[in-house]
């Protein structure tokens, strides 16, 4: 990677460490699902600006809505929903390192689902050690019974079974442009979340303004904006691998700002859990054990990233 890449890694894992610091701040003044529409609604009317000034079109085949449809809820409308859930039961730094499991269950869908990406001996250690780490989180919460911080762990988890499952779906948008694929699953997933909001959170009753609240979901909406068009951008000049960086960083960066803007805690079982996870994820990446053993990476060597 050159040094501009670099500089988008950087953003980008900041970006989504930021996330869950706006999530946080966010949930005091708005109620869950109100929050998640309106991150993605104001993300989607920001690609549409995006679409309209630079002169393209969305595309107006049926088939292909009802696919940005089903991409928006496993995208975003379900993975967004269960992780903003999750953060009303645990820090949004401990939220992070359960999103950074999203590779692991990359791996295991893709060797099921796909007939292509089978899983190496590499990669099936990785996962295996990534699972170790979620463990070493969800032990004391647990332990003696299941708890409201562990259903929320649990609610994280499987936001990232479905973001993995949202990877391998969204395969079928490979032809198109990138701007055009997110402009329809946020879309998508708008529709869907508007009358969950309406009918669940009645956001006219529960919807506390205030300043903070209201700049953490514009922060959000432009946040996610700018995380799919770096992504979309380090994805084309760096390629996969190199994503993954992003994801090993995010959750260091989810609990630095936690800790320092709102003073959440950092455990030493969230901790010792990152860290078996960014070991299981750096196992699947490979690079780390090819310098190990005095090689290089090869440039043809490609891993999984959210």
């Amino acid at each position: 990677m050159n040094a501009r890449d670099w500089l988008r890694l950087l953003v980008l894992s900041l970006v989504w460490g930021g996330t869950f610091l706006f999530v946080s701040l966010a949930l005091r003044g708005t109620p869950g699902f109100t929050l998640v529409f309106l991150r993605v609604a104001l993300a989607a009317a920001g690609f549409w600006v995006f679409i309209v000034a630079s002169g393209r079109r969305m595309p107006r085949d049926r088939k292909l809505w009802r696919q940005f449809l089903v991409s928006g809820l496993i995208t975003n409308a379900i993975p967004f929903s269960l992780i903003t859930w999750e953060q009303t039961q645990v820090e949004g730094g401990i939220a992070a390192v359960m999103n950074a499991m999203t590779p692991c269950f990359v791996v295991l869908l893709a060797h099921f689902f796909t007939k292509d990406e089978k899983a190496t001996v590499q990669k099936a250690v990785g996962v295996l050690i990534g699972f170790l780490g979620a463990y070493v989180l969800l032990s004391p919460e647990i332990h003696g019974g299941v708890s409201m911080r562990g259903l929320g762990l649990i609610a994280g988890l499987t936001a990232s079974v479905a973001h993995a499952a949202a990877g391998i779906y969204g395969k079928r948008f490979t032809g198109l442009s990138p701007i055009v694929a997110a402009t329809g699953m946020l879309t998508g997933a708008a529709v869907w979340l508007l009358p969950v909001s309406l009918i669940v959170d009645r956001p006219w009753e529960t919807v506390q303004p205030s300043l903070i609240a209201a700049g953490a979901v514009g922060a959000l909406g432009l946040g996610t904006v700018i995380a799919y068009l770096l992504y979309y951008r380090i994805l084309r000049s760096a390629g996969a691998t190199n994503l993954m960086l992003a994801t090993l960083l995010g959750p260091v960066w989810a609990h630095i700002l936690g800790a320092v803007v709102i003073g959440e805690r950092i455990y030493a079982t969230s901790v010792a859990g990152a860290l078996i996870i960014v070991i299981g994820l750096a196992i699947m990446d490979g690079r780390v054990l090819k310098r190990l053993r005095g090689g290089r990476p090869g440039a043809g060597e490609t891993t999984v990233a959210t």
